[in-house]
């Protein structure tokens, strides 16, 4: 029987397809050796299988009854497995050797039945060509049409992940905060490539207990789940045990679990966990620090990760993990401020009746930093009292040191007494020398010039009345008893650090009762009104104020300041004012004649009886003939006495002249010398002020006994004076 080429193919296609299921076979067997990574995925192993079978049933379909290549019916879902192929990251050249070596099995089995069919050597020659050329044709048109799909699906996962890639650059990082980064990794991630996110952080702190021996301790920062209800929900818990950690809980990760290996390795890797999830494991690495891990899961979505999917997870984890140490090292440097601000702030007001205080310091918003804000109240003698409000300029470390350097220069400055406005203009010389230090630095950070204002005010509850002067500082308020509030008119002062300009000081009375607020422009200044309406709306509040100074503090706050932070560092310091009586202050005129410093002591004992303080009687006497003593033979009259009875009974006086006495130690043979050294040794605190006339020495003597009795009574000596 004679046949021609395009019969004797047809004939041999309908020989084999009756046992195309063993053409199927034999296919799958070749492909499974040769191109392995069809089939390391089960759905990608079944896909391959289909796309086996549909093609050898349509090629052996088409060549049965001669139809073109080109019009032959390739399967329906030809494409979009190409492009199932792009979307799980298989390389197209496996898609390329599985179809020569998929149309060779089958080109051998169709070449076996030919000779069967006939012995006709030229019939079978052509019929080869025949086939040959029909099986080139139509494989080139299945590449062309798959590579095709692939490309055009790799190009669009492409720009995808190039579009991801680059929304997480805008999307994560946007603040410097630890949970807000992590939260904007999970947010971008559930979007875009995971059902549900968590993110561990390793635990650092120092105040931990440190992990156990062959766990790795992390801390859950954030988990997020596409799934509504979460985390009432129990879906996830069962397919992903993860979950069960509650937010900023501690827990442990076993050694050689593979969250503790990508934490050790800082290799990313990927895990099937069923029939329908799958996980992504990426390590969060900057700058060659291993900070936690994030755990991306797939359960909603039909197809596993893939290769692409974990490189595309670990781009973005990449960048969240930038911010997340950007924000840790900020959180950390903030932290470092702050700790070191704190604690250069005085921890509390010391004891004292001149004034009831409140204070408090609020930090500024955390992108700023922290400033240079600070308040103190300091005690003076003759029962005064300082309070001093100041803002260093600038933010961050450097602001902070300098606050405490120009705190610890007032608290020296003002334990020797100097009036309001000499004492800023020592100040300001002390702010020079910082700014000519900083100038001869070489480290950029802490470049710039020192500057800063301060308010500093002392309160004499004897007169009822308080000495101010401000360098460059916003003018406080003060609020009398019927409840009016205002704005004190102080002389204007140039800022720290200017130097050669003078500070002017103000006096004005304050009856018993007044509040005297004193604070920085951080409290009414903001964006969105100036300081005079600030200032205006802190005058109506503090005329509703109530009578606790800590609810007022706080309700100032609450009504000046923005619910979130301020825009700036804030100090307040409200001093609620008391005085004195005449029942507590005894005062006497001294003539320049040594004969009365008996009567003086007289009538100090007499004082001292009815305040009831006779165990302070030796002491005080010792110490105010001393005084007395000096006083009219080193000093110019008028000389005056006083004596304050308050927490301690303190005793001054006063004469015209300037001469500063000191402590020395006398020698053996030496007449004198030991006066000041026995008022030392008596009294609690002794000192020198100068006024602008004259001067006033001071000593406070507490109850007690004093150290040199006692060390008098221990050597079993009767009597002080004898030993000296």
């Amino acid at each position: 029987m004679d046949f021609t080429a395009d019969s004797l193919l047809s004939r041999a296609a309908h020989e084999l397809s009756p046992r195309a299921d063993e053409l199927i076979h034999d296919v799958e067997q070749c492909l499974r050796r040769e191109v392995p990574e069809l089939w390391d995925e089960p759905d990608i192993a079944q896909m391959t299988r289909e796309n086996i079978a549909e093609h050898i049933i349509a090629l052996l379909f088409g060549i049965e009854h001669g139809i073109e290549p080109r019009r032959i019916d390739q399967p329906a879902a030809d494409a979009e497995r190409a492009r199932r192929l792009a979307q799980r990251g298989k390389p197209v050249t496996a898609m390329l050797r599985a179809f020569p070596l998929a149309h060779g099995r089958i080109l051998d089995r169709l070449l076996e039945v030919l000779p069967r069919l006939t012995r006709d050597a030229e019939s079978i020659n052509a019929a080869t060509r025949k086939l040959i050329a029909l099986s080139i044709a139509y494989m080139g048109r299945t590449s062309e049409t798959g590579v095709l799909a692939f490309q055009g699906e790799r190009d669009r996962r492409v720009q995808w992940r190039l579009s991801v890639v680059n929304e997480a650059s805008v999307r994560v990082g946007t603040t410097l905060d630890i949970a807000r980064t992590a939260q904007e990794l999970a947010d971008l991630a559930t979007e875009h490539l995971a059902d549900a996110v968590t993110v561990d952080l390793l635990n650092t702190s120092s105040g931990e207990e440190p992990p156990a021996k062959g766990t790795v301790a992390v801390r859950r920062i954030v988990q997020r789940s596409v799934m509504d209800g979460y985390p009432e929900t129990t879906g996830l818990e069962a397919i992903y045990e993860e979950f069960s950690v509650p937010l900023q809980q501690l827990h442990r990760y076993p050694d050689g679990s593979p969250p503790a290996r990508a934490l050790v390795t800082g290799r990313p890797s990927r895990h099937h966990l069923g029939p329908s999830a799958s996980m992504l494991l990426v390590p969060l690495c900057a700058r060659g620090t291993t900070l936690g891990v994030a755990h991306f899961f797939r359960h909603h979505k039909p197809d596993a990760y893939g290769d692409e999917d974990l490189l595309l997870a670990q781009e973005i984890a990449a960048r969240a993990a930038v911010a997340i140490d950007n924000a840790r090292q900020y959180t950390h440097a903030r932290a470092t401020a702050l700790t070191l601000q704190r604690s250069l702030l005085p921890r509390g007001t010391p004891a004292q009746s001149a004034v009831e205080v409140a204070c408090r310091y609020l930090p500024a918003a955390a992108d700023l930093g922290v400033g240079g804000d600070w308040y103190d109240v300091i005690q003076l003698s003759g029962a005064r009292v300082a309070l001093v409000v100041g803002d260093v300029v600038g933010h961050g470390i450097q602001a902070a040191a300098t606050m405490g350097r120009l705190r610890t220069a007032v608290r020296t400055l003002a334990d020797i007494d100097l009036p309001p406005d000499e004492l800023l203009t020592h100040l300001d010389d002390v702010v020079i020398r910082l700014s000519a230090e900083v100038a001869v630095q070489t480290d950029t950070e802490s470049a710039g010039d020192v500057g800063a204002t301060c308010l500093y005010a002392v309160y004499d509850p004897v007169a009822g009345c308080c000495t101010l002067a401000r360098a460059g500082h916003v003018l406080p308020t003060v609020m009398v008893r019927d409840g009016t509030a205002d704005i004190l008119e102080l002389p204007a002062g140039p800022p720290l650090g200017l130097g050669g300009l003078p500070f002017e000081s103000a006096e004005i009375d304050l009856p018993e009762g007044s509040l005297i607020a004193l604070y920085t422009d951080g409290l009414i200044e903001a964006l969105d009104h100036d300081i005079e309406a600030g200032l205006t709306r802190l005058r109506r509040t503090l005329a509703q104020s109530s009578t606790s100074l800590e609810a007022t503090c706080d309700t100032l706050l609450e009504t000046l300041l923005p619910a979130d932070r301020p825009h700036d560092d804030v100090a307040l310091l409200l001093a609620r004012t008391h005085t004195l009586g005449d029942s507590q202050v005894a005062t006497w005129d001294v003539d320049a004649d040594p004969a009365e410093v008996a009567r003086v002591r007289a009538s100090v004992s007499e004082q001292l009886t009815t305040w009831g303080l006779e165990e302070l009687d030796f002491t005080t006497e010792l110490v105010v003939s001393e005084l007395v003593t000096n006083a009219i033979r080193y000093g110019r009259p008028p000389i005056q006495l006083r004596l304050i009875h308050d927490r301690t009974l303190m005793c001054e006086v006063s004469d015209a002249g300037n001469t500063t006495p000191h402590l020395r130690r006398a020698r053996v043979f030496d007449e004198g010398g030991r006066g000041l050294f026995l008022v030392a040794q008596l009294a609690e605190h002794w000192g020198t002020r100068h006024a602008r006339r004259g001067k006033t020495v001071w000593a406070e003597c507490a109850p007690g006994t004093p150290k040199l009795l006692s060390d008098a009574a221990a050597l079993n000596v009767e009597g002080l004076p004898e030993v000296v």
